[in-house]
C-alpha cells in the first residue's frame, strides 16, 4: 500500500463527482483527510476505504501482472445478398452486446456494399469470444 495522497480535485475527477460532493464527504467525515494549508488532501488507503475498490493506480497494478491477448479480424464475404448481410450483422452486435459487465470488451463493426454484395465484418476483442463469433457467422453463411 502507498501513501499516495490526492487532492478533493484528483478523487472528484477518479469517482465521477462533483468537487462540492467531495468537499462535503471530507466535511461530514464520511472520507477522511489531512488538512494540508487551505487544501485537503485523501489518503490512497482512506479513498480504497470509501469506494470500496482499489485506486485506479493500484488496479493497474494488478492488471498489468495479468496475461491479456486481443485479436483483429477483418473479414470479407463475397456473393452474399442483403438479408443474409443484415442476419449475420444483427446475430454479430446481438451476440458482443450481450456479454457481462466484467467481459473483455468485444467490437463489431459490419459493412455491406450493394454494388459488389460484399459484407465486410470487422471483429476485435479476447480470443475465444472472437473465435465464437466466427463461427456463428460461418453457421449462417453455411446455410
Amino acid at each position: 500500500m502507498t501513501d499516495r495522497l490526492y487532492s478533493v480535485e484528483e478523487v472528484a475527477d477518479r469517482l465521477g463527482l462533483h468537487v462540492r460532493t467531495v468537499r462535503g464527504y471530507v466535511r461530514d467525515g464520511k472520507l477522511p483527510a489531512t488538512r494540508i494549508g487551505k487544501q485537503y488532501r485523501i489518503n490512497q488507503a482512506d479513498l480504497e476505504a470509501f469506494t470500496g475498490l482499489p485506486t485506479p493506480e493500484s488496479l493497474r497494478e494488478s492488471v498489468a501482472r495479468q496475461r491479456h491477448s486481443e485479436v483483429s479480424s477483418i473479414v470479407e464475404v463475397d456473393a452474399v445478398d442483403q438479408t443474409t448481410a443484415d442476419r449475420v450483422s444483427s446475430l454479430l452486435t446481438g451476440a458482443a452486446g450481450n456479454r457481462f459487465a466484467n467481459d473483455q470488451p468485444l467490437r463489431v463493426q459490419t459493412f455491406y456494399d450493394r454494388e459488389r454484395a460484399r459484407l465486410k465484418v470487422i471483429l476485435v476483442g479476447g480470443l475465444g469470444d472472437t473465435a465464437r463469433l466466427l463461427e456463428y457467422m460461418e453457421g449462417v453463411l453455411a446455410s
